[in-house]
C-alpha cells in the first residue's frame, strides 16, 4: 500500500464492512487498512491488519491510539437481534458501541475522518410519510423503536460528535433496503419464503438497494471529502404484490392482529430474523430522496430497484458464511496486540 488514508473498519467480518475492506485492499489511496470485530473475516484481504476487540469496550480507544487510523467507518449497526442473542444485547452493540466508538475518535489525535452506515429506518413508516423522503424529515414523535431508534440514537451521538470535533469530517449514510446474490438482511430472508406474508389492504412501495451500489456509496465518501447526512438508495420503485410476483412467490394477506405473531413465529423458526418494530414497513413502505448524495458527490446506481431484485432472484448464493461462536479470549489477544504496537514504537519497528 502506499502513502495515504490509514482507515479502521468496525463489523469487518460483516458483509458491508468485508466489502469495504476488499474493495479498498489494494487502493493506492489507503497506506494501512485495519479491520475491528469480534470475529475474523471469513476470506483473506491484504494488507489488513485485524484487531479483536467489541467496540462497546472503551478498549477501542486503546486500538484507535496504537494503529494512529485517521479514517474510523462504522459498518457494524445491525438489525438483527438473533445476531447478539437478543434484542438487549443488540441495542448495546448499536447505541453502546456507536457512543464507544466515537468517545474513542474524540480523544483521539488522530482521526480526521468519521464515516457512520445509519439506516433509513430513521424515519419510521407513517402513512402520512413525503412520497419521496428527503433528510430532513423527522418521523412522528414516539414513533421509533427497535432498529429504527437505535440508528436514531448512534445518530444522534454522532450529531454530537461533530459538534465537540468539528475538526474531523463527518458523514453519514441513510442506506435504504440492501439486497443482492450475496448479502443477508432481513429484507432478503422476507423476500425468500415461499410463501410471503403481507399486510391485508396494504400494497406498500419498495425502493432497494442493490449491494454492489451500498459497498461503492461507502468507497466513495470513505475515500471523499464530503459531509453530512446522505440518503443511499437505488432508482425507482415497485409495489411489494410485483416484487412478490416477479420472484416467483406466493403472496399470503393477513389481517394485522395476525401479522406479529406471524413474524413472531418466523423469528422462532430462524426462517426470517425481521425485528417486529418494522413490520410498518409491510403497510407503508418508503421511498427515499436521493439527490442530495446525487448532487455532493455524484451517487449514480448501477442497479435500478427492479434491476437489483431480478439480480437478487437470479443469482441468489445463498448468503454469508457463517461466523463461529465469540472468542473469549479476545481481551487477552488484544492487549497481547497493545503490548506488540507499543514494543514495536519503542524500538522503532513496524507491525
Amino acid at each position: 500500500m502506499g502513502a495515504g488514508r490509514r482507515i479502521l473498519i468496525t463489523g469487518v467480518s460483516r458483509f458491508l464492512g468485508l466489502r469495504l475492506a476488499k474493495a479498498l485492499e489494494r487502493d493506492e489511496r489507503v497506506e494501512a487498512l485495519i479491520g475491528v470485530d469480534l470475529h475474523e473475516p471469513p476470506v483473506g484481504i491484504s494488507g489488513l491488519e485485524f484487531v479483536r476487540v467489541d467496540i462497546c469496550n472503551p478498549l477501542v480507544a486503546r486500538v484507535l491510539e496504537a494503529t494512529r487510523a485517521d479514517t474510523v467507518v462504522h459498518t457494524n449497526i445491525a438489525s438483527e437481534p438473533a445476531r447478539f442473542g437478543g434484542r438487549a444485547q443488540m441495542k448495546e452493540n448499536n447505541v453502546i458501541g456507536t457512543m464507544q466508538l466515537l468517545a474513542a475518535a474524540q480523544r483521539s489525535g488522530y482521526v480526521r475522518r468519521v464515516v457512520m452506515k445509519s439506516s433509513a429506518a430513521v424515519y419510521g413508516y407513517a402513512a402520512g410519510d413525503p412520497s419521496l423522503v428527503p433528510e430532513s424529515h423527522a418521523p412522528t414523535a414516539g414513533s421509533l423503536t427497535g432498529y429504527g431508534k437505535d440508528c436514531a440514537d448512534a445518530e444522534t451521538y454522532a450529531r454530537d460528535f461533530g459538534r465537540r470535533r468539528p475538526d474531523v469530517a463527518l458523514a453519514i449514510l441513510r442506506t435504504g433496503n440492501i439486497v443482492g446474490p450475496t448479502v443477508s438482511t432481513s429484507i432478503c430472508d422476507y423476500l425468500s419464503l415461499p410463501v410471503v406474508p403481507t399486510a391485508f389492504g396494504y400494497d406498500p412501495r419498495l425502493q432497494l438497494l442493490h449491494e454492489q451500489d451500498a459497498v461503492r456509496a461507502l468507497v466513495d465518501v470513505t475515500l471523499g471529502d464530503v459531509t453530512g447526512i446522505f440518503n443511499v438508495a437505488g432508482d425507482g420503485v415497485l409495489y411489494l404484490s410485483q416484487a412478490i410476483r416477479r420472484l416467483g412467490r406466493v403472496q399470503l394477506p393477513l389481517l394485522l392482529p395476525a401479522a406479529q405473531p406471524v413474524a413472531v413465529l418466523l423469528r422462532e423458526l430462524d426462517l426470517v430474523d425481521f425485528p417486529i418494530d418494522q413490520l410498518r414497513f409491510i403497510m407503508y413502505g418508503r421511498v427515499l430522496d436521493t439527490r442530495r448524495a446525487k448532487q455532493a458527490w455524484g451517487f449514480a446506481p448501477r442497479f435500478t430497484t427492479e434491476q437489483a431484485l431480478a439480480d437478487f432472484r437470479d443469482h441468489r448464493t445463498g448468503g454469508e458464511p457463517v461466523m463461529d461462536d465469540e472468542h473469549p479470549s479476545w481481551e487477552r489477544e488484544l492487549f497481547e496486540y497493545l503490548w506488540r504496537r507499543r514494543d514495536a514504537r519503542l524500538h522503532g519497528s513496524t507491525v
